[in-house]
């Protein structure tokens, strides 16, 4: 096994793409038929010294935005930037463990929650912990959001989801919005110097690239506490729904409820969960 796999991974990345793959030109005078190192580097954004220096294994801990900016400029997969940042942490000894000083991330929602959840059905609900990993929801929930992909996971996130599986394209028209609020939630919601969101973000970074990244960066973006949201469900058709956050700050967990906008998505979600219209009634919007 090499030494130095992560700088033979982006080579052999280099070496394989393209000129005209990324929107350059072909040339005319090439010793191979992938990029130069000065063509990928301007596309990423670095110098040329440091990307030598990473293909030669001089430096073997790149930052999490300079990957990115290379998985973006390659234009690698999900599983491709995966492995890249794979090879990150093992050259680096592994991924850092988790100050001990940190709160403890919630994993299980208290019985008591669990109950809540059971009184909301059939709306849809879920649990959520401060990065957005889904901890319980209702059989509700599993019906709207379940085929769309967003349980798919073992363990499911909301950021992971809206920004690495493909489907959450197509199944929420205002991506980009829904974008802004999950990635401002991970920016403000979370504890002071959180590791586990630290962690997250420095995944998203490499994985989804500039998307995540530049979202990441924006103080100025700010959490949205109450909204609306529109969902292509895939048997259902087109949803107008509008949530409510209840915060259980002492869990570091919040609930989220949907419930319908207008009366054709009350009357969607009934069929969804096998009851007659009218179970479900649509909530207008106050003022």
């Amino acid at each position: 096994m090499s030494d130095n796999e992560l700088g033979t991974y982006l080579r052999t990345w280099r070496e394989a793409v393209t000129p005209e793959e990324v929107g350059l030109p072909a040339g005319t005078r090439r010793r191979t038929p992938g990029l130069r190192r000065a063509e990928l580097a301007t596309l990423a954004g670095i110098s040329v010294e440091y990307l030598t220096r990473l293909e030669q294994g001089r430096d073997r801990n790149p930052s999490a935005q300079v990957l990115g900016a290379l998985a973006d400029a390659l234009s690698l997969s999900l599983r491709d930037r995966m492995v890249l940042r794979r090879l990150v942490k093992e050259a680096d000894g592994g991924d850092p463990l988790v100050c001990g000083a940190a709160p403890p991330l919630s994993r299980t929602p208290r019985a008591t929650v669990r109950a809540v959840l059971d009184h909301l059905e059939p709306a849809p609900a879920v649990v959520l912990n401060w990065i957005g990993d889904v901890l319980a929801h209702t059989t509700g929930y599993a019906r709207l959001f379940g085929p769309v992909g967003v349980l798919d996971a073992e363990h499911p996130n909301l950021l992971r989801h809206l920004f690495t599986d493909p489907r959450a394209r197509d199944a929420f028209p205002d991506w980009e919005r829904e974008a802004d609020n999950l990635v401002a939630q991970l920016r403000h919601d979370v504890p002071l110097r959180d590791p586990y969101a630290a962690e997250l973000a420095e995944e998203l970074t490499v994985t989804a690239g500039a998307e995540f990244a530049d979202r990441f960066a924006d103080l100025a973006m700010a959490p949205r506490r109450v909204g609306g949201q529109r969902v292509e469900h895939p048997e259902a058709g087109p949803l107008r729904l509008l949530h409510e956050t209840l915060a259980l700050p002492d869990d570091g967990q919040r609930i989220v409820v949907h419930l319908p906008a207008d009366e054709a998505t009350a009357a969607a979600l009934d069929r969804l969960n096998g009851r007659h219209p009218g179970a479900l009634r649509a909530v207008g919007r106050a003022g």
